[in-house]
This record gives structure tokens, sequence and C-alpha cells, in this order.
């Protein structure tokens, strides 16, 4: 029997991620699943693995940067889901 939210996979995207934030969403999951919680040292590890901030286009990251970042992403996703509903 199929799960019947395996359809649903991205249900929160709607629409695809760039490069760019499929990059920082894979290089801060082997951050996190290092156990890596403070933004700090993710800032750092993301300027040594050189991360192309996905809406500034940066490589040095902080803390500031990051938030930045995430808050765009997140906005950006929000705004998409509001136009075009589930799935990407």
């Amino acid at each position: 029997m199929v799960e019947p939210w395996s359809s649903l996979k991205h249900q929160s995207r709607a629409r695809k991620l760039s490069a760019e934030e499929t990059a920082l969403a894979h290089a801060l999951e082997a951050i996190f699943k290092d156990g890596v919680a403070d933004f700090t040292e993710v800032a750092r590890r993301l300027t040594a693995a050189r991360v192309v901030a996905p809406a500034s286009h940066g490589t040095q990251w902080d803390v500031a940067l990051l938030t930045a970042e995430l808050e765009t992403l997140n906005r950006s996703l929000d705004d998409a889901y509001a136009r075009h509903g589930i799935g990407a």
C-alpha cells in the first residue's frame, strides 16, 4: 500500500529550489548532522565550504548574513506557496 502522504513529499514548496538554495540546504544538513547548532559555527563552516548565498551571492558568511538569507528564502517560499499552493 502506498502511504497517503508520499505524493506530498514537497507539500510546502510551491516552486523548485534554485541550485544555490539546494546547495545551501545540503550544506546546512551536513553541518547540522555534525551536531552544530551555533549560528556562528554554521556561518564559519559555510564560509569554509565556499557555499554561495542564494540571495546576496556572497561567500563570506556571518550570523547576520545567515539570518538574512534564511529569512529571504523562507519569505520567498511562503510567497510561492500563497500564489501556487501545494506542490513543486
